[in-house]
């Protein structure tokens, strides 16, 4: 966590920005250690190029934020109080009532909370502290990593558990409710993302509602999940036939599977990650089914489950040691449903170290 605040603040003060205003619960995470949502309520850290740093968050989670290990001043208000005003007091302990430059997270800072910001502080500029952060966040360290090879545990996991659930006539959301209990038994109290089963035709959706579907013998079984375990997500995609299939089904999925085997094995430090999509999609193209493959190869994967980089044709970024993303090639046929093959992978001074492992052979459930 020192390293984290160290670097950001030694970016600061390289880019001569005074101060820098952290709200997402995901970089409050990175940067502090404390995991919480505080919904609509205000929490903040405020780092400065030369004063001390403070946290201001909802009295009620004030506890925990120390106990998750910041150190420095912790401001906590009630329901009752303006947080506003409490920031102005500690702005005005360290002397600040303006500043040429501020960093703030541009994506997600609400136009209200800037005017709030305004009201309290002079500021001349607001600067962009996403790319930083992400080029920060998109190198994972030893602690990080193991905490995703256990997350990609339960997430295999969470794959069988479905198939255990699988039977005739079963819906969609029952067999959903199934697998997040279980893993809720377990200690999972977050999934990364609305978990997917689609049966038959809705696996041709790729971002589809589970609903009240019956499974049927033939269909295609579609799942998608991800839990967060110590704040850090895992994905798997994993797609099944019931019972029997037909040679189109076959040829889907050998597709889809070659494509994704072949993007895994071209992820080395230093190739370009959009030529990881190019490989994937070749394959898919050259099948004849390039027109139903509508999405990018990947994404990021970490604190949030869709984060930097975007795995897209369009990304000549290089690929590095340390970064996780997931390689999830598709085909979706309106007519017949969908295939999806993804794991989470990570970059090493080796190679790849592929995270999520469960069997990606052509499989019946019978």
């Amino acid at each position: 966590m020192e390293k984290r605040l160290a670097k950001l603040t030694s970016w600061l003060d390289d880019q001569s920005i005074e101060m820098c205003f952290i709200q997402s619960k995901e970089n409050v995470f990175y940067l502090t250690n404390f995991y919480t949502d505080p919904h609509e309520r205000l929490m903040g850290l405020f780092l400065f190029k030369n004063n001390e740093p403070f946290f201001i968050c909802p009295q009620m989670e004030a506890g925990q934020a120390k106990e998750a290990g910041w150190q420095q001043e912790i401001i906590g208000y009630g329901d009752h109080e303006n947080p506003w005003d409490l920031i102005h007091k500690a702005l005005g302990k360290r002397q600040i009532q303006s500043v040429h430059k501020m960093a703030i997270e541009k994506e997600v800072t609400s136009y209200n909370r800037i005017e709030n910001m305004k009201k309290i502080v002079n500021v001349s500029e607001f600067v962009s502290v996403e790319d930083i952060l992400n080029e920060h966040r998109v190198i994972k360290d030893d602690k990080e990593i193991n905490i995703l090879k256990q997350a990609a545990k339960l997430a295999d996991y969470g794959v069988q558990i479905g198939i255990n659930a699988l039977k005739d006539g079963i819906t969609e959301m029952e067999v959903l409710a199934t697998i997040e209990y279980e893993l809720k038994k377990q200690g999972i109290r977050e999934m990364s993302f609305s978990t997917m089963v689609l049966f038959g035709e809705n696996s041709g959706k790729p971002h589809g509602n589970p609903g009240l579907k019956t499974l049927s013998e033939g269909d295609f079984v579609l799942f998608d999940l991800g839990v967060v375990l110590d704040g850090y997500c895992s994905d798997i995609t994993r797609t099944f036939v019931y019972k029997s299939y037909n040679e189109k089904q076959k040829q889907i999925y050998d597709t889809v599977l070659n494509a994704q085997l072949a993007a895994i094995e071209a992820s080395k430090a230093g190739t370009r990650i959009g030529d990881l999509d190019h490989t994937a999609r070749t394959i898919i193209s050259k099948a004849g089914f390039g027109d139903y493959f509508p999405h990018r190869l990947g994404h990021g994967l970490g604190i949030n489950v869709h984060e930097y980089p975007s795995m897209s044709h369009t990304n000549d970024e290089l690929l590095k040691v340390g970064m996780v993303y997931t390689i999830e090639p598709g085909i979706y046929v309106p007519s017949i449903g969908g295939v999806r093959i993804e794991d989470d992978v990570l970059i090493t001074q080796n190679g790849t170290e592929t995270l999520t492992n469960f069997s990606k052979e052509f499989t019946v459930i019978k």
